[in-house]
């Protein structure tokens, strides 16, 4: 369970929640442009844009959960089981491409959405697992820029690429089920509401024009709801990290709230917002909600450079 956000509001920016039932050990993770990516079945890149991001460091590789690159274009791989089916052959005509190395893949040579779409459409997803102790994980991934976004699914009918007009993107079901489905909240508004039964009648709260607006926890109503909040919310100047994290909150999973079919605490482990002009990561911890922030900063090297979470509540006293 995840939810991906992009918004244009005072400049560009694209976030998730990460909902899951345990650590991977992530850690922010900054690859400078100098170090040697090596993909298991096509070109090494020893040079190439810089990227920021969430992600676990195996054998000095990392695995990006989500990441910018210096550029300003966005990726970030969501839960998709039970859908998602990778290649099991290579494809000579294609860049054959792991799962696990898909987003450095893009973000260390695209610069926009629009030259993601048109390497992504000649790219066969293979499945490679990292290792065998770390197994091919069942996503689809959210791209995005400051001119759009897309969403990349790689289903048993082949590599599907679809627009994005929502702008945020969740779980299973496909795609497209998620875009129809919202259909049915075309009547959502955050307006007060008019008195249609000709009697006198008044709202007794305010936030009676999002009756309807679904408050669940699974994939479709998180989409709905965060499409919605994204569509509709008013962002000030000099707000936007907080806006985005404020939206975030409303299809964050507390835990206990949601309970898998092993009956394992879903719960979001962390969330994240990328400054795309500035080239900050900021993100914050189920335990700690004090923003942390690091910077895109020394692209050159070879060297990966981490910054560790705080795991634990880090509250600021006035007194």
């Amino acid at each position: 369970m995840c939810t991906s956000i992009s918004i244009n509001s005072n400049g560009f920016y694209f976030g998730r929640t990460l909902d899951i039932e345990c650590s991977f050990g992530e850690k922010v993770v900054i690859t400078p442009r100098s170090y040697p990516f090596k993909f298991r079945l096509d070109k090494k890149d020893n040079s190439h844009l810089s990227m920021i991001g969430m992600a676990a460091v195996a054998d000095n590789y990392p695995l990006y959960a989500d990441a910018m690159n210096e550029k300003g274009l966005c990726m970030a791989g969501l839960k998709f089981p039970d859908n998602a089916v990778y290649s099991r052959y290579t494809d000579l005509t294609r860049h054959n491409i792991s799962p696990f190395e898909l987003i450095p893949w893009v973000l260390s040579q695209c610069e926009t959405a629009d030259e993601a779409r048109a390497l992504l459409k000649h790219t066969n997803i293979t499945a490679v697992p990292f290792s065998s102790s770390l197994p091919l994980a069942p996503l689809h991934w959210h791209i995005a820029d400051k001119n759009g976004s897309f969403v990349l699914e790689s289903t048993a009918d082949g590599i599907k690429l679809y627009d994005d007009p929502a702008g945020v993107m969740t779980n299973n079901p496909e795609f497209d089920f998620h875009m129809t489905n919202l259909s049915q909240y075309l009547n959502i508004s955050p307006l007060y509401p008019k008195n249609r039964f000709g009697t006198e009648l008044e709202p007794f709260s305010n936030g009676f024009g999002g009756i309807g607006l679904p408050g669940d926890h699974s994939s479709c109503s998180r989409f709905v709801r965060a499409a919605f909040l994204r569509a509709n919310s008013i962002c000030e100047k000099g707000e936007e990290i907080s806006h985005f994290f404020r939206i975030a909150e409303n299809v964050s999973l507390p835990k206990g709230s949601v309970l898998t079919k092993e009956n394992q605490l879903d719960f979001t482990l962390y969330t994240c917002c990328m400054d795309t002009e500035r080239s900050v990561y900021y993100c914050r911890t189920y335990s700690d909600s004090r923003i942390f922030a690091v910077s895109l900063k020394n692209a050159d090297g070879t060297a990966l450079s981490c910054f560790e979470l705080n795991r634990s509540e880090d509250i600021r006293f006035a007194n």
